[in-house]
Formats: C-alpha cells, sequence, structure tokens
C-alpha cells in the first residue's frame, strides 16, 4: 500500500510539474520575443505625434490620423466614444475635445494645450502613455487633465487604440511619474 500511495505522489507531483511547465512555456516564450517592427525610438514618435495632435487639436485630418478606427475613449465624464462619434463632432462645428478633455470647450484664441509629465513605455508594437493635459485659456486659470493612452503601431503608424481622461480637480498638488 506505502507503494501505492508513494507512486500516486510521484505522479501527482510530475503532473503538477508538467501542467506548470506548459502553461509557462507561452509566456516565456511570448516574453522572449524581440520587438521586431516596432520602431527605434517609440517614445519619441509617441511623444513627437502626441504634441502633433495637441497643435492641431481642431484638425479633423489629425483626428483621423491619431486615433485608431477601432478606439475606445473615455472622457474624463466617463462618457465612451468611438472614433465615428470623434469625427462627427469635428464635422458638425462642434470641435471634438483633445484628447483628454471630454466635454471641455476648445481653447479660446490666445490660449491652447500642453502636456507635461510625459512617460512612454514600449511593450514591443504596443505603446503605454501617461501624461498631464493642460488647457490653456487666456485670463482663466489652466484646467489639468491625467491622461493615459494605449497605442499599436499598425501600418508603420501609431494610433490610439485605448484612451482614459481624468480632470484632476483644481486645489490637488500633482505628483509627477517616474520615467
Amino acid at each position: 500500500m506505502r507503494t501505492d500511495e508513494s507512486q500516486r505522489r510521484r505522479l501527482t507531483t510530475s503532473a503538477i510539474i508538467l501542467v506548470s511547465l506548459l502553461m509557462a512555456g507561452p509566456a516565456v516564450a511570448q516574453s522572449a520575443r524581440p520587438a521586431t517592427s516596432a520602431p527605434r525610438d517609440a517614445k519619441a514618435e509617441v511623444t513627437a505625434l502626441l504634441h502633433e495632435f495637441l497643435a492641431n487639436v481642431t484638425s479633423a485630418a489629425m483626428h483621423q490620423r491619431f486615433w485608431a478606427d477601432d478606439v475606445i475613449y473615455v472622457s474624463n465624464a466617463g462618457v465612451v466614444r468611438t472614433k465615428a462619434d470623434i469625427l462627427k463632432g469635428m464635422k458638425t462645428e462642434e470641435p471634438a475635445p483633445p484628447a483628454g478633455t471630454g466635454a471641455a470647450p476648445p481653447a479660446a484664441p490666445g490660449g491652447g494645450y500642453s502636456a507635461e509629465d510625459v512617460v512612454v513605455r514600449q511593450f514591443g508594437d504596443t505603446v503605454v502613455l501617461n501624461f498631464r493635459l493642460v488647457q490653456h485659456t487666456t485670463g482663466q486659470p489652466d484646467t489639468s487633465f491625467r491622461n493615459s493612452g494605449v497605442f499599436v503601431l499598425r501600418d508603420g503608424r501609431w494610433q490610439v487604440v485605448s484612451w482614459q481622461a481624468t480632470r484632476v480637480a483644481p486645489a490637488t498638488g500633482q505628483k509627477r511619474l517616474a520615467d
């Protein structure tokens, strides 16, 4: 009886080890796969694209290029938008809000948008972006939003597939993100 119990334990232990190795194999293989098609300096490319977008936030062509067709955009008010929703706002002379502002109005003349505390992390053909969007309006205090976006490299260009915006309360301090 001891031999049967001992064999059963060995078989159980062997089965657990085998299942663990089978489950870990794909994860190890995926993490070891080099990012061959990703640009060498994704951080610089995505940061430049962000600044270009903010400088051209009223351009429908810029929105067309920036957002992927399957983007999921969640505004600071929790409203989910698609690319079609964003572009529809552009075509009806209701400017689509810039990345992260949700329902915020466009900057007044003499104002604009800037990105601060920009952090870009690359994972192969995917980039995660986090930054503080600052809306500048002449004669009014700046308004800030925390934004997180996921970019995917498709057909040689970076496009946003997911975006989340959160309005920063005016009186709160800002913690800077480490790069």
